[in-house]
């Protein structure tokens, strides 16, 4: 049995905050300089040089990438052999956020729902725990901003909908989200399970390195062919038209009950921020 002190997951949530807010991760950096060189609209050159530009003044001066910080989502696959000792966990995850917040200069944005009072340092986070084989502690940090998260949808389809209703969703979600979610987007996409579940498995998909494709070869055709459909609707980059509407879509899969068909489409921007660290 490995034990591992708190106060170093405090410490590891901390500098993940800063890095993922600050500087993009090179596989979502990779298809954006591949997106530049497919855009044909003059528009969406232009606004894609910008958002590159952008990239590197934030790595360079340590600034946000974008002034919406976002709301702290984290996960954590905690082996199954792992002791943690010195206090509570998720205690622990929000400290974190709390100093990373506050020592990176970060925007705090989280409130409570109803009286849109803020706790002024950027907690609580959303915290997702998986318990795993091993004695190692992975966490990644994953920072969400509204104007992505807000265009996000989930369906209760009808089985006979069947794939054709999974695709004619996806699409419906983000036509609606126009120029909103700030496009390029990165398209997470859940299916299965349960309402929960599925809205979940969509955020899961986000944090996947981007660009990679399913195991299961059907889910990975699937992905491929909304990659298709969603750049022929002509949104382009920031909404302003052109031929590079998302850079990748995504899919998990779980398995569902015979009277049910799931469905969640969680939106992400082109400041697709995650980062990990294995304890």
């Amino acid at each position: 049995m490995r034990e591992l002190d708190v106060g170093l997951i405090t410490e590891a949530v901390a500098r993940l905050c800063v890095e993922a807010c600050c500087e993009l991760s090179a596989d979502v950096r990779t298809l954006l300089e591949k997106a530049r060189t497919e855009e044909e609209s003059e528009l969406g050159c232009f606004v894609l040089d910008q958002v590159l530009a952008n990239l590197e003044v934030a790595a360079r001066e340590q600034l946000p990438i974008c002034q919406d910080t976002g709301i702290c989502v984290v996960f954590l696959e905690i082996g199954q052999d792992l002791h943690l000792t010195g206090g509570d966990l998720t205690a622990a995850v929000n400290a974190g956020v709390r100093r990373g917040y506050q020592e990176g200069y970060l925007r705090k944005s989280v409130l409570s729902p109803l009286t849109r009072v803020n706790t002024m340092d950027n907690t609580p986070a959303v915290i997702h725990t998986r318990i795993v084989p091993g004695e190692h502690l992975k966490i990644t940090v994953a920072p969400k901003g509204a104007g992505s998260e807000n265009m996000s949808r989930l369906m209760m389809l009808k089985p006979a909908d069947g794939v054709a209703g999974v695709k004619r969703f996806v699409l419906e979600t983000v036509t609606a989200a126009g120029g909103c979610a700030c496009p390029p987007l990165i398209v997470g996409v859940g299916i299965g399970g349960t309402m929960e579940k599925a809205a979940l498995l969509a955020k899961e998909a986000l944090i996947r390195p981007a660009g990679t494709y399913h195991p299961d070869p059907a889910v990975a055709a699937l992905e491929k062919e909304l990659l298709v459909l969603i750049n022929q609707t002509g949104i382009g980059p920031q909404g302003l038209g052109g031929k590079v509407t998302a850079l990748a879509v995504q899919i998990e899969t779980y398995p569902t009950h015979i009277a049910a068909l799931p469905v969640a489409v969680n939106l992400q921007c082109h400041v697709a921020r995650h980062r990990s660290v294995i304890l």
